[in-house]
């Protein structure tokens, strides 16, 4: 006998895009799918169609740090972005760009800095590392991605985690899928970090006048 489906409740979509977005946020949940998988199994959903988007979940990531971590999140949020803006320097020569959810205004407490690197050779980069005595780990990306990374190097700056995605150059001009969805994952040059940077500083400063 089949398993009876749960009732639609017309605010169910809208609790699990809200419970994601709290563990997303608070906990350092960076999968997004997972953190609504986990939600709909602790509010009881079963049907897909009860499933928030990632595109909804983000809302409510974006709406969490906003009421609960304003200028919290507002601070580490430069913070981030101007680890990133260093890290960017210092690897001018492979053409990084700043990805994810640094730049995309959605950081919560745990997040990394995510830069995507272009060089003529992933052992370019490490070598760069080794000969400039940075620590880093090296992980193996999942290999049925299209296109995807040839490595992944992760490390500290200060206390700020950041991941490296070292790709083919070939594959630079080409568009790629989010981890958080179907849509084209933005990418940003190291002028246009800087410019946000920029544009967010004095704001920030104002807010902590006494």
């Amino acid at each position: 006998m089949p398993r009876p489906a749960v009732p639609h409740r017309s605010n169910l979509r809208r609790e699990i895009a809200a419970l994601a977005a709290r563990m997303i946020a608070e906990d350092g949940v960076t999968d997004y799918g997972f953190a609504k998988r986990k939600a709909a199994r602790q509010l009881g959903a079963v049907n897909a169609d009860e499933l928030p988007n990632n595109a909804e979940i983000e809302a409510e990531v974006r709406t969490y740090l906003a009421v609960f971590q304003d200028e919290e999140h507002l601070e580490r949020q430069l913070a981030l972005r101007l680890a990133a803006v260093e890290v960017m320097r210092e690897l001018e020569p492979f053409r990084p760009y700043l990805t994810g959810a640094v730049l995309e205004g959605t950081a919560g407490r745990y997040s990394e800095v995510e830069i995507d690197l272009f060089p003529e050779s992933a052992k370019e980069v490490e070598i760069f590392f080794l000969n400039n005595d940075v620590v880093y780990e090296h992980r193996e990306p999942r290999r049925n991605q299209p296109d995807g990374p040839e490595a992944i190097l992760v490390f500290d700056w200060g206390d700020i985690p950041i991941r490296l995605r070292i790709y083919s150059p070939d594959v630079e001009r080409l568009s790629r899928r989010g981890s958080h969805g179907a849509r084209q994952m933005e990418r940003a040059r190291l002028s246009v970090v800087e410019a946000l940077v920029n544009d967010s500083t004095p704001a920030i400063a104002a807010g902590i006048q006494p």
